[in-house]
């Protein structure tokens, strides 16, 4: 969430910002400071009316100890009128205060300086590639006729189960799911992130301070009985563990890692383009997150989107990092680079991983800050990415590494996975 101080301070800045994220009500940004101008006027307001009563209930106690009963009690009227105005002005604030709310949480996060412009996810702007696009040999499989074939993924079975989006993994898919989450986790963990399994499910307070409330209740799985929502990934309960936390300066950066199954309503997603493993309802990843100081996340970020290009290398799969231009953002971020590994099969790119700088958003709305050298406390940055989504990247190995004997296993995963071929 944007902080008001900096929107009173930053009118033009702000409303570039939202402009260059598309943001549709850019008019609320003079509605908001119209009501925050009105807000602390009624604080001076309070501050004169309770000054006053101060000083007549003062006044009136000199008056009676002087046994001036008479004047005193005629001072009594104007404290009853000081109450009145009193209760008054405390409504108009608390209603001055929603209103202020209502419209500060409507507001995305303004983009880095460096996001390209551009609204569509066409004007991203790809900066760097790696790896050549593999020829595949004749009578080459989609990943979904791959894992039909080699019977390690039953779509059919889980749509029976569940519906649609919600795979069975069997055999060899099964231990390649549990081989590459470790591996993931493994790989963070040598990088100095500390392990967390966090709950799968959240109160809205925690859906509040990251952001998906109220932005994204609608691609949410919300259990109504007890308020509560499915997490749409690991970034969620990670990040708030620090929910109304003053951390010490020296703490910083803290970094974690987790792996957490995913869940996603994605709704109004159909076609081609998710069918198989492309888009799913329940999902495998592990995430990581760091909690930053302001003047280290932008080289913390560069670190991240190294970490992710390591596991990529190493899975032996060509990859592309894309700059997400301001429209195609996220609603907290303020820079995001988005991995894309390329599916020899499908014939196209498949976003495998989202890396992100969110600066003070996050951290304003869960209260997390850190006490500075001088003593005062200061909000946090908090960064985070997908190391890795689990189902295109399960997608593009399989299509990818296949051979007319079977799917070949990358080197770095056999260790995990036992074995060096699907077939």
């Amino acid at each position: 969430m944007l902080q008001i101080n900096f929107i009173r301070e930053n009118v033009d800045t702000v409303k570039a910002g939202l402009a260059k994220k598309h943001f549709k009500n850019i008019d609320a940004v003079d509605e908001l400071l119209k009501l925050d101008e009105e807000k602390r006027k009624a604080q001076v307001e309070t501050e004169n009316n309770a000054a006053e009563s101060n000083q007549l209930a003062k006044k009136i106690g000199e008056l009676m100890k002087a046994g001036n009963k008479s004047e005193a009690e005629s001072i009594k009227a104007r404290t009853g009128e000081l109450k009145e105005n009193a209760k008054q002005l405390e409504e108009r604030l608390k209603q001055l205060e929603t209103e202020i709310f209502n419209i500060l949480v409507t507001f995305p996060n303004l983009p880095s300086s460096v996001v390209p412009e551009g609204k569509t996810p066409e004007e991203n702007v790809t900066v760097f590639t790696k790896g050549e696009i593999p020829v595949l040999h004749e009578g080459a499989m989609p990943h979904w006729e791959l894992a039909a074939k080699y019977n390690i993924i039953d779509f059919e079975l889980g749509n029976k189960i569940t519906g649609a989006g919600f795979p069975v993994y069997k055999g060899k898919g099964a231990r390649l799911q549990r081989a590459l989450i470790n591996f993931f986790l493994d790989e963070a963990t040598k990088s100095g992130y500390h392990e967390i399994m966090p709950p799968l499910m959240i109160n809205a307070d925690s859906g509040f301070g990251t952001g998906q409330l109220p932005d994204k209740e609608g691609q949410m799985y919300h259990v109504t009985v007890d308020d509560l929502y499915l997490i749409p990934t690991a970034e969620v309960p990670i990040t708030n563990l620090y929910r109304d936390v003053i951390l010490k300066e020296e703490e910083l950066p803290i970094k974690n890692v987790g792996y957490t199954p995913c869940f996603r309503r994605e709704a109004g997603s159909y076609g081609a383009h998710v069918r198989g493993l492309n888009r799913l309802h329940q999902f495998d990843k592990v995430e990581i997150v760091q909690i930053a100081h302001p003047n280290q996340s932008a080289a913390i970020l560069d670190e991240m989107v190294m970490h992710v290009q390591g596991l990529l290398e190493k899975l032996e799969l060509p990859y592309r990092i894309l700059c997400l231009c301001g429209g195609d953002m996220s609603f907290g971020s303020a820079i995001t680079y988005d991995f894309e590994t390329y599916s020899a099969a499908q014939e196209r790119w498949l976003e495998v991983s989202s890396t992100s700088n969110f600066e003070t958003f996050q951290s304003n709305r869960m209260k997390c800050r850190y006490k500075g050298a001088d003593g005062k406390n200061q909000l946090v940055h908090t960064l985070n990415g997908s190391a890795l989504a689990l189902p295109r990247i399960v997608a593009t190995m399989l299509e990818n590494h296949q051979t007319p004997e079977g799917v070949k296993i990358p080197k770095a995963l056999v260790p995990y996975t036992g074995f060096d071929m699907i077939n």
